[in-house]
């Protein structure tokens, strides 16, 4: 049920599975941006608290500890015992996702039952991780093991910030490695409540930390910490290059990188028009447009270019925008007031460059970080809008006449997480997905991301593989056994 009042109960550190004070004895306030108002005080960890935190996780990877001793299926029975608390508390968490991030607390459940499904899916994977025996020549047995990376720093954004920790804890645990996170500083609240389930899950000691605090210190100690030996990080293409960057400078430590987007998502004329049009709007306009695969782009092929503007403004402005708990509310307020005022930079900024307004391109009331939804037609690959990621609630609709054109127009950017297509012909589905550079690419669909397929980008839209059992490979290592037999019997 839903409940603006949520108990906060848990505000510090979650290290060695005892919740903590910060070592400085510092802490952050974590506004509500429907409101502007504080929700709670969070201790913000530094270095030092890291340090502890890697030593907690370091024990607990030791080979003859209570984790490293666990048999695999035992790992995919906590993670279940996690995913079952996740339903046990389901409300409790929407409800901080919902007050913490300002999403509605229908997509928040949402994104907790897709969370719990990914916990489930990699429950089922922990006891099938193995290796193999290959046929080498000479008098020698050769096998191949996988082995657990070791301790792991995961940093996570604010966008999806429960299904964002799920996506790095699940793999890395089925895998059998220790972690250190750091929440995004806008949204600890429910990755603290998250470990403290994991404690009652059963999880050992050490075995999960959570380091609430900010990138300059926390982040940086995690990236540049001795025993770390792989950082995974979702975020901006921006600090994706300072983590790769630093982790370069401290240990060669692994890096997987989930970074920005600006993709495409292409409408032919033979489109069913108003199907065509709720596809669009749902892949900009979910989760406020704070979607690093948003649909960014809307590219619409000229013969019905001018009937979809129109319908697409209209159901922009049918679009109900209000506070997260609200009736009916379908978008609630940007995360931020950083976040808020860029995207009405580039609202001004599109406004200047010739853009058509169509609909919005206003803040939405004179409390919270509210935006309204936003179309703008007559849009050029030149302008800012359709070269940057705005992340926000934002429709940049394109105009093209050929199949080849919007290929060589869609691929013309540093992104490639995503990109989609609207048609009814199979010939252009097919040519347009093997040609367009992205990670996933949809069909008469969009944004529709499961635990079973392989998730990440091409070019600076990241490095790696998260979800199917290309999330596990990012956290194993790979171990080369050969031993001699004797040649006489």
């Amino acid at each position: 049920m839903a409940n603006p009042n949520q108990e906060i109960k848990y505000t510090k550190l979650f290290i060695n599975n005892e919740f903590v004070d910060a070592k400085s004895g510092k802490t952050f306030v974590t506004l509500n941006p429907a409101t502007e108002k504080p929700i709670a005080s969070v201790a913000e960890g530094d270095r030092e608290d890291v340090d502890e935190a890697v030593r907690a996780a370091k024990v607990a990877f030791a080979r003859t500890g209570p984790w490293r001793q666990m048999d695999a299926s035992g790992r995919g029975r906590l993670l279940n015992r996690l995913a079952d608390l996740m339903l046990r508390d389901i409300d409790t968490l929407a409800n901080l996702e919902s007050l913490d991030n300002g999403k509605t607390f229908g997509d928040s459940t949402f994104d907790i039952n897709c969370a719990i499904d990914t916990f489930r899916y990699y429950a089922g994977w922990a006891d099938k991780i193995h290796g193999s025996t290959v046929p080498s020549d000479g008098p020698v047995l050769t096998y191949i093991r996988k082995e657990p990376v070791g301790v792991v720093g995961q940093i996570i954004p604010w966008n999806y910030p429960i299904l964002m920790l799920t996506w790095k804890w699940a793999p890395a645990l089925a895998a059998g490695c220790t972690l250190v996170l750091k929440p995004a500083e806008q949204t600890p609240l429910s990755a603290l409540h998250m470990a403290a389930l994991a404690k009652e899950a059963g999880f050992p000691a050490g075995v999960i930390n959570v380091v609430n605090g900010f990138g300059p210190t926390v982040g940086a100690a995690i990236v540049a910490h001795p025993d770390i030996r792989k950082v995974a990080f979702t975020g901006s293409v921006e600090t994706g290059r300072i983590i790769l960057n630093g982790a370069s400078t401290s240990n060669l430590k692994k890096v997987s990188l989930e970074l920005g987007g600006k993709s495409p998502l292409v409408i032919f004329n033979d489109a069913d028009l108003d199907e065509a049009v709720e596809i669009a709007h749902n892949a900009i306009f979910a989760n406020h447009g704070q979607n690093c695969c948003a649909g960014s782009r809307t590219f619409v092929q000229e013969g019905i270019y001018d009937a979809f503007v129109a319908k697409a403004a209209e159901m922009a402005r049918q679009r109900k925008v209000g506070d997260a708990f609200g009736d009916g509310v379908q978008q609630g307020p940007q995360v931020d007031e950083e976040q808020f005022k860029k995207i009405l930079s580039y609202i001004e900024s599109a406004k200047g460059e010739g853009a058509q307004l169509q609909a919005g391109g206003n803040r939405g009331g004179t409390v919270g970080y509210f935006v309204e939804p936003t179309v703008f037609s007559n849009v050029t690959d030149g302008m800012k809008i359709a070269r940057e990621e705005i992340f926000g609630p934002v429709q940049s609709i394109l105009k093209f006449s050929t199949l080849d054109e919007v290929i060589e127009r869609a691929n013309a950017t540093e992104y490639g997480l995503a990109a989609g297509v609207v048609t009814k012909d199979i010939n252009t589905a097919i040519t347009f997905t093997n040609a367009v550079e992205a990670g996933s690419v949809w069909v008469n669909c969009y944004d529709y991301v499961v635990p079973t397929t392989p998730f990440g980008g091409y070019k600076q839209s990241g490095s790696g593989r998260e979800l199917g059992y290309s999330g596990v490979e990012l956290y194993l290592e790979t171990k080369s056994v050969t031993i001699k037999l004797p040649t006489k019997v």
